[in-house]
């Protein structure tokens, strides 16, 4: 491992520096807004998963994951180093996680022409106690490489990211080591955001309730998680995290960042939280289309449809000083379909774990540009999983089955009834805010679904139902083929996670089976 995680050795190292000195470095491809924040336009301009390999060096591989071997990846580490010693390298040291448990020094160095990168980084996580320590996860970047290559030695903890310029890469490197660091530990790293919803009860009890939102990028995971449901007064929400979060046993949720990654794309004012924070001095953007005069006009698709930003926390309105969830009494699995999934599922535990091993939703252009829109499966809506996907599920089944006190929800944020020229009744924010709102407040009222086994709402206080109900769009020869093609599609899913408890995978056959 120590082949792979040797020092740095650079030509000129510039050690650490501050946010002012990187923004001069980087000066000479910056735009400036109107609001005084700075975006760049870059030569990649989403994740290069197809890029993207573990090192097969006593690392079991799961299924959707793919190897380099020892021999090949040290090839490119040799060429890599040797490199380094002609250039001028940033480096810079970061602390992922505030909690005494779940704290990790961070290192990135990083070729200096782009030091947009590590200014857009430092303000994702937070200072090290001691920048000097040894590192706990090291990556190292070089956007100008020939050949556009990634590849992780997780058990060395680190990264070599080549041929690409794009944040997320460096962003993603650091929390894909991380989660599994905490999956040796028997946690769980989880793509999900975290919030807590102060309501007030059919009861009329003030309560707490915490949340986890799972979603791939395009889901509406982000506007989920910044949303403020309309609650005022005593009630009201608090913002933990959006990206990636930590779970042990308990159902503790560490927190990883400081800050959040947004997609800008339709970012306008209905979004208010997130177009505060986006329209502040201190953002940081990627790919956003930006005028001669300073204008930001998100809506405009021509660079990317996967214009990104980096907003600071402070600028979030119902964040705190916190960024870990004591709790999380609600997991939300979200998904995007459009024909027979229903606004919102509660789940047994059992059920839970098939959605998360399921990972239902849509391809976005932060992913694959070229399949974007097009069905999508991904193990716990988590492109970053190393190991065998099969154990996070087993792992999740038996913690939810320790804490009965955790309910779990499938969410659909995209339509219902879709069919020849018909794109189906879309689920507005508005709707599945609503949802969540009355999920915190225990109001719904469940009945069970005779095709799926799961519970879906016979009323919500304040929602319309009747133009949700998937069975009401089609004739019943139509239904049972689409509710047939959904089940062999997810059985075919779950088949090739050979590891994976039986009890999992029965929970997507016909109740009574």
């Amino acid at each position: 491992m120590e082949e792979f995680r040797r020092r740095v050795v650079a030509g000129q190292e510039i050690t650490n520096p501050s946010p002012e000195t990187l923004r001069r470095l980087a000066s000479h491809e910056e735009q400036v807004t109107v609001y005084g924040s700075v975006n760049y336009i870059t030569r990649v301009r989403n994740r290069s998963a197809k890029f993207t390999y573990i090192v097969e060096d006593g690392v079991r591989l799961g299924v959707d994951q793919q190897g380099i071997s020892r021999e090949r990846a040290l090839e490119l580490v040799d060429q890599v180093h040797a490199y380094l010693k002609q250039k001028s390298v940033i480096r810079l040291d970061r602390q992922m996680g505030t909690h005494p448990d779940f704290r990790l020094h961070c290192r990135l160095y990083i070729t200096a022409e782009y030091a947009r990168i590590p200014l857009q980084w430092r303000l994702m996580l937070f200072e090290p106690e001691n920048p000097d320590k040894e590192p706990d996860l090291m990556s190292i970047y070089v956007p100008e490489w020939p050949e556009r290559i990634i590849f992780c030695h997780p058990e060395a903890g680190v990264t070599y990211i080549l041929g690409t310029d794009y944040f997320g890469e460096c962003k993603k490197s650091f929390l894909r080591m991380a989660m599994y660091v905490v999956k040796k530990r028997g946690w769980l790293g989880l793509h999900a955001g975290s919030k807590a919803l102060r309501v007030r009860d059919r009861n009329g009890h003030l309560k707490e309730v915490g949340f986890i939102l799972f979603g791939l990028s395009g889901t509406g995971k982000t506007t989920l998680t910044m949303h403020d449901h309309g609650l005022t007064g005593e009630e009201g929400v608090v913002i933990r995290q959006d990206d990636v979060v930590m779970m042990d046993g308990r159902g503790y949720c560490y927190g990883t960042e400081n800050g959040f990654y947004i997609k800008t794309e339709g970012l306008d004012e209905s979004q208010l939280v997130l177009y505060r924070a986006a329209t502040a001095p201190g953002a940081v953007f990627e790919n956003v289309k930006v005028l001669e005069d300073g204008r930001i006009l998100f809506d405009d698709t021509g660079l990317t449809s996967n214009g990104r930003g980096v907003i600071l926390r402070r600028d979030v309105l119902s964040t705190d000083d916190r960024i870990d969830l004591d709790k999380a009494h609600r997991l939300i699995f979200i998904t995007r379909r459009n024909t027979i999934i229903p606004p919102v599922a509660r789940l047994t535990a059992e059920q839970a774990a098939a959605y998360f091993m399921l990972g239902e939703s849509i391809e976005t252009s932060a992913g694959d540009p070229t399949r974007a829109g097009q069905s999508k499966r991904e193990v716990g809506t988590n492109p970053f999983i190393i190991g065998p996907e099969e154990e996070e599920g087993n792992r999740l089944l038996e913690i939810l089955r320790a804490n009965p006190d955790m309910e779990c929800y499938l969410l659909n944020t995209g339509s219902v009834g879709a069919g020849p020229g018909f794109p189906g009744e879309k689920i507005t924010i508005a709707v599945s805010t609503h949802i969540l709102r009355e999920i915190a407040r225990n109001s719904i009222t469940w009945q069970t679904d005779p095709d799926w086994g799961y519970q879906v709402p016979l009323q919500v206080p304040g929602l319309d139902l009747d133009r949700y109900n998937p069975v009401t769009y089609y004739s019943p020869e139509v239904y049972r083929q689409l509710v047939e093609e959904l089940r062999r599609e997810r059985r075919q899913w779950l088949a090739k996670y050979r590891g994976l408890k039986p009890e999992i995978v029965a929970a997507i056959e016909p109740p009574g089976n």
